[in-house]
């Protein structure tokens, strides 16, 4: 999972804060990333922490306690939406989008490793064989390339390595999006250790995948064929 770390409230007021949080326990592996209206998703994150009472059973249950994956995108989906509902009418009165997503994954116990896509109105959908991925956030930009290259089968460094330039084109075309990036990644298999990273500004890794994936989309570009309805100047 990855998330990069700018906020932007206009033109004048960008500033970085983190999207990507991890909730580790003995038993369990869970990562959040966020997207949308930061104060909608800092007060997700600040209930869920605290805990929501099931009506069911009556008691606390956090993220530290739902028995599955499953279970835990329930609740942070209703969490998500019962908080959107309780700021709706303030912003929708100042004209300030109030919409907000978030992705979780990991596994919990000996359950398989999984990822959801959690909406703004409380709803999920799971990562799977068809989906071999999930996006939040900023998605026309970076999108086509994972599209054309991500399959379910691509080993765990390319897919690391398709996501930072996934990263890379999107900050070429949108300032909303930019570094920091953090990055979560979490092995297949029971008892798997979360790996953290942070690609800061300086990182000579991102440098280079910039600088080559720039050098080869233009050599590229220039191997493929001119369209032949197009005429050479009489020159040429």
């Amino acid at each position: 999972m990855m998330a990069d770390t700018r906020t932007n409230a206009g033109v004048d007021n960008i500033s970085s804060y983190r999207k990507l949080y991890l909730f580790e326990a003995d038993d369990r592996v869970i990562s959040i990333a966020t997207a949308g209206n930061l104060s909608v998703t800092q007060a997700t994150l600040a209930k869920l922490e605290e805990g929501i009472k099931n009506e069911e059973t009556g008691e606390i249950e956090t993220l530290y306690t739902v028995p599955t994956l499953f279970r835990a995108a329930e609740l942070v989906g209703k969490v998500l939406r019962e908080t959107q509902i309780e700021i709706k009418s303030g912003y929708e009165a100042e004209g300030i989008s109030f919409g907000a997503t978030m992705l979780l994954g990991g596994q919990i116990g000996k359950e398989k490793l999984k990822l959801y896509l959690i909406y703004d109105v409380g709803n999920s959908i799971s990562c799977g064989l068809d989906t071999p991925y999930l996006q939040i956030g900023e998605l026309k930009y970076g999108k086509p390339i994972l599209d054309r290259a991500l399959q379910y089968e691509t080993p765990f460094n390319e897919a690391v390595k398709l996501a930072l330039i996934s990263f890379d084109s999107t900050m070429r075309s949108n300032l909303a999006v930019g570094l920091p990036i953090d990055i979560l990644m979490l092995r297949r298999g029971e008892g798997a250790k979360p790996v953290k990273y942070r690609v800061e500004r300086d990182d000579a890794y991102f440098q280079d995948l910039s600088r080559a994936w720039g050098q080869k989309l233009r050599e590229a570009q220039a191997s493929i064929p001119r369209p032949p309805f197009v005429e050479l100047p009489a020159n040429k």
